[in-house]
């Protein structure tokens, strides 16, 4: 019998250049709040990123109008984030690798973050489309393993992020019946004393595009 194959892609700085789109917000909250609003805007982003172990762009927006209330510029900022065109911000053939998985099973979107801009972010970029509508957003993907089975059950999973941390998590759990690729894209995946803490992924490629040249062969 053929084994069951999941695909389980993360979405920023993997198929999504999300350092990009944070490039840009930074030169959008200068223009707009100026820069010590746009330096407080990240400093509440990363103690927000703290207290709830994912990124929420829109929740440090709202935090940042309680400290600036009369602000009438935290409008235009929201604007920005909700209209962004992430589709121009997608990595390279990253549509391609996944359209490329589809010959050895299903490909699906694993993601963490929160329950508006994530999923705007998602449909905006096409990916939803892409993946068929095969989207999970989770608080900590990596401790949410057993609910990924119930709705994706498969004999072999193949996961595809740029976090070494989140990789070896996984494959501390799901041990062989996991195939961790590390697609050495964004600034998580170059950080060398990062990357250090973990053992290295099962395959190694310098950008999401190379993943249409893994021989994976599932026995």
């Amino acid at each position: 019998m053929q084994k069951k194959i999941v695909f389980l892609f993360d979405v920023d700085n993997t198929l999504i250049d999300n350092d990009r789109v944070a490039a840009d917000l930074r030169s959008h909250l200068d223009k707009e709040v100026g820069h010590e609003g746009q330096l407080r805007y990240w400093s509440i982003f990363e103690e927000l990123r703290t207290e709830l172990g994912y990124a929420d762009y829109l929740g440090a927006l709202q935090r940042y109008r309680v400290e600036y209330p009369r602000d009438p510029h935290v409008l235009a900022v929201s604007y920005f984030l909700l209209d962004y065109p992430f589709a121009n911000r997608l990595f390279p053939n990253s549509l391609d690798a996944v359209e490329f998985t589809k010959q050895f099973g299903r490909p699906v979107i694993l993601s963490d973050g929160d329950v508006v801009f994530q999923p705007r972010k998602i449909m905006r970029s096409g990916l939803f489309e892409a993946f068929n509508g095969d989207v999970l957003i989770y608080v900590h993907k990596e401790h949410e393993l057993d609910d990924v089975e119930a709705r994706y059950p498969a004999d072999q999973y193949v996961l595809v992020d740029d976090k070494l941390r989140i990789l070896n998590a996984v494959k501390g759990v799901w041990k062989n019946r996991v195939t961790t690729v590390f697609p050495r894209q964004g600034h998580y995946a170059v950080d060398q004393k990062a990357i250090a803490q973990y053992a290295p992924a099962d395959i190694t490629i310098e950008r999401i595009g190379n993943l249409v040249n893994c021989n994976f062969k599932f026995t």
